[in-house]
């Protein structure tokens, strides 16, 4: 039995999407340049100047973002012969993920919580931690987790 759900977990585990976003996103100067462009900047100098990025590891990164459709390359309506680098829709979805790595090293790397602080524009208060969550809303630790094949999903 114990061989059987071996290769089940192996099965499901091959068919997971974690190793096509990595190839997407995964290397460190892309989640800076992610950070950068949630934080505002859209040019090219300003991604280098900011980040202190060489600028062939900068315009490879940039193009893979692009390539990815995580962010757009338009010209600059305020100077045509500039380009803007914007997120797209699935360039924003990344913020759980930007978030989440950051409380992460606040906790277990740094420290030490990181400034600026990221608080919520209503209420003006720092953001909760981030979480694994059921459907109706329960922080879930990992011994409540498991890996299910879709088809082995309930049907609702």
């Amino acid at each position: 039995m114990a061989v059987i759900e071996r290769e089940y977990q192996k099965k499901i585990l091959t068919e997971c999407a974690l190793p096509a976003a990595l190839s997407a996103v995964g290397e460190r100067w892309s989640f800076l340049i992610l950070r950068a462009a949630f934080n505002g900047l859209s040019h090219f100098e300003e991604f280098q100047g900011t980040l202190g990025i060489a600028r062939n590891i900068l315009s490879n990164r940039l193009t893979r973002l692009v390539e990815n459709e995580i962010l757009q390359r338009e010209p600059d309506p305020a100077d045509r012969r500039k380009v803007t680098y914007t997120l797209t829709d699935k360039g924003r979805e990344l913020l759980p993920v930007l978030i989440a790595l950051r409380q992460w090293g606040e906790r277990w790397v740094s420290g030490v919580p990181s400034n600026p602080v990221l608080v919520d524009r209503d209420s003006q208060r720092p953001i909760a931690p981030m979480a694994v969550r059921a459907q109706d809303g329960r922080t879930l630790s990992l011994n409540e987790l498991m890996w299910v094949d879709r088809d082995r999903l309930p049907i609702r």
